[in-house]
């Protein structure tokens, strides 16, 4: 075994990202409150770095500058040196990414900021190698060991700009504005000047697969007929699935493309990408009926099973972009290499996944990619589509085994409670649309895990889990994200305990989160005597839903279900304080304006009660309907929506609006025709 010549405090934490840092000789803490107050006592400034286990220039930082001993001691001598894993404390990440932007500064990860003894920011940064890193870390801390008062009272300065933008909402005396259709299209169409009709995406490089706001766009055409905005989506996730940022091989996601043409990824591949991901190939797949949607489901399923899930069902954070300290190289492909491999397949193989001038990489490495649909290329090989299926589930296989034999990249095998929920939701959208019974069945596995081990009889969460301990408290998206999970689950397995546990969670919500005043619910629960960390109100959606959004959307599908329409007045409340934002913004409101299409736009509750509830739902959710909220159940049963509803002998269909409903019908093409006459 390794002999270590240094370990700190970091070595009895659970996070990956945490432990990768144990060994360092900077006497790295985790965050605590206490140590805020042993730095008081001491007067002696906070150094907090904050990062994750993916994060490739977290690496490079670590190795350059925390690894060091000359730096090492410089950072000793000065501060009190805190390591947080960002993806276990979001509320502390947040609050000084707040700062940071205050400061006028990009944010981003490695996040580097100097504190008071106090807590309060009052210097930040990225990214330093070690010559600029010394420098700038001495500065500060010489201009405040010389000018304290100075200091302190800028701290004080940027934290009452935190609190105001932690806590900014819709001013009060703005005219309340209701959600309408040219609201919608206006926003929409603002939007579109920032698309890439080319490529998929947003213009440029960068560029970031967003699930949530491909999610509202693919609504909003279908709802309002939108050929040109439904045709983005599609070549969006055309593009994406067959470009370097897919997983070829093994599929899933990585986290970006660096380039324009979603060819070269920044390979590290995160739970809730490909959760996300997962949602948004299954609806295509219902809209489009696009055959290689339905593969990335398939393999975007495969993907989270073999290499995000324990046998026990528990979802794991994240894959690195790194192994064997080199970005990629689990990924990427030489000729030689496979020349040897696939022998006299070599030439067909190499034309199917550009192996060659456009697969190139760097350094004789090779992105495998697409460039058509197969069957477009089975027709100019002179190949069946049956035919060339089955040789590229082959090289898939050839492939995979292949990679078996390299040093996997490391695996951040913590539980993130909103990431896993996710993946639930993920895989009841992708049972929906191929009506597979192993995705409800993954779907459940998944769900089971979370109640029994994440979840308190009271409906309190945890953030983050691993190995039996919990290391941080659930924050608002674990809730609002978990309910929005279970509700989706019992939509499509017609099992009101899941129905019943998104009521517990909606009750632990409003009781320990929920701003009466304000009608917003915030990011961590409220506490009488709060520490440093600013609480704040998660309003704008960005590669996650924003946890009052997802509330919002919640809390519209749960006044239908459970007959209470207090949570419809609830949604329309929280609405005000985005709805001056979303003309202008959309793209950072994208899930609010998936809940304004639901207000806007008909929207219907499917209620099925008999022997053939089942099958009958199936049928029905065979196209994509986003303006449809199912419910379903064998026999009778007490769920509000449901009730007395039952029939003995008779499968019937009730489709109703906000609880009023039409005569039932037999038969899932008359209750279609109703639906279908109306929209």
């Amino acid at each position: 075994m390794k002999q270590e010549k240094h370990t700190n405090q970091l070595i009895n934490s659970t996070s990956p990202y945490l432990l990768q840092h144990a060994h360092n000789p900077v006497d790295w803490h985790p965050w605590s409150e206490k140590l805020i107050e042993k730095a008081q006592k001491e007067n002696k400034l906070l150094l907090v770095s904050i990062g994750y286990a993916a994060c490739h220039w977290c690496h490079v930082m670590e190795h350059e500058c925390f690894e060091d001993v000359e730096v090492a001691e410089l950072m000793n001598n000065h501060f009190i040196c805190i390591k947080v894993d960002r993806e276990e404390r979001p509320d502390v990440d947040n609050y000084y990414m707040t700062s940071m932007h205050l400061m006028g500064q990009q944010g981003g990860w490695p996040l580097n900021v100097i504190a008071l003894p106090d807590g309060k920011p009052i210097w930040g940064g990225t990214y330093f190698p070690k010559e600029h890193w010394m420098k700038n870390i001495l500065a500060v801390a010489d201009f405040f060991s010389e000018n304290q008062q100075k200091t302190r009272e800028y701290a004080e300065s940027l934290q009452n700009g935190i609190e105001q933008a932690s806590l900014k909402i819709a001013e009060e005396n703005e005219v309340a504005v209701k959600p309408d259709s040219q609201l919608l299209e206006r926003a929409v169409s603002n939007w579109q000047e920032r698309f890439d009709f080319e490529n998929g995406g947003n213009k440029g490089a960068p560029k970031f697969p967003m699930p949530v706001n491909l999610g509202f766009l693919l609504n909003f055409g279908k709802l309002f007929g939108n050929d040109k905005v439904l045709g983005y989506v599609k070549l969006t996730l055309e593009k994406m699935a067959r470009g370097g940022i897919y997983d070829q091989a093994g599929g899933g996601f990585a986290r970006y493309s660096v380039d324009e043409k979603w060819k070269v990824p920044h390979f590290e591949k995160m739970l809730y990408d490909n959760g996300q991901l997962l949602s948004i190939y299954a609806k295509a797949w219902q809209q489009f009926k696009t055959n290689e949607f339905k593969t990335v489901i398939y393999e975007t399923a495969a993907f989270i099973d073999r290499e995000l899930m324990s046998e026990n069902g528990a979802l794991y954070s994240s894959l690195d972009a790194d192994s064997e300290g080199e970005e990629g190289k689990y990924y990427v492909w030489k000729q030689e290499e496979l020349k040897s491999i696939f022998k006299d397949d070599y030439s067909l193989f190499a034309e199917y996944f550009n192996v060659g001038a456009k697969g190139f990489w760097e350094q004789g490495k090779n992105i495998l990619l697409r460039d058509e649909p197969d069957i477009s290329f089975a027709e100019k090989q002179g190949l069946t589509k049956s035919e060339l299926r089955e040789k590229v589930k082959s090289w898939k296989g050839i492939l995979l085994n292949e990679r078996a034999k390299r040093v996997r990249p490391g695996l951040d095998d913590k539980t993130v409670t909103s990431w896993s929920a996710l993946v639930i939701q993920g895989l009841t959208d992708a049972y929906k649309a191929t009506g597979d019974n192993y995705f409800l069945k993954s779907a459940l596995k998944k769900a089971v895990f979370i109640n029994e081990n994440l979840m308190a009889k009271n409906g309190q969460l945890v953030h983050a889990w691993k190995n039996g301990k919990s290391t941080a408290q659930g924050f608002m998206e674990d809730y609002a994200l978990l309910i929005g999970a279970f509700i989706s689950l019992f939509e499509v397995s017609g099992e009101d305990r899941w129905l019943k546990k998104a009521e517990l969670l909606t009750n632990y919500s409003f009781q320990h989160f929920f701003d009466e005043k304000r009608g917003l619910f915030y990011f961590s629960e409220k506490v009488k005597n709060g520490g440093i960390i600013t609480n704040h109100f998660q309003n704008e959606d960005n590669v996650l839903p924003a946890a009052n959004s997802e509330m919002a959307n919640n809390l519209h599908k749960l006044y239908l279900l459970l007959g209470k329409p207090a949570y419809k007045n609830n949604v329309l409340k929280m609405l005000q304080n985005v709805m001056p934002h979303f003309p202008k913004y959309p793209m950072a409101f994208a899930n609010w304006g998936t809940c304004m299409l639901k207000l806007v736009k008909p929207f219907y509750e499917m209620a099925i009660v008999g022997p053939d509830a089942n099958s009958y739902l199936q049928e029905l959710q065979s196209e994509y309907r986003p303006n449809l909220l199912w419910a379903f159940s064998k026999m009778d049963t007490e769920i509000p929506i449901l009730q007395g509803r039952f029939k003995k002998g008779k499968t019937l269909i009730y489709v109703c609006q906000e609880g009023t409903c039409k005569l039932p019908v037999e038969s899932p093409v008359e209750a279609l025709g109703f639906i279908e006459s109306h929209d």
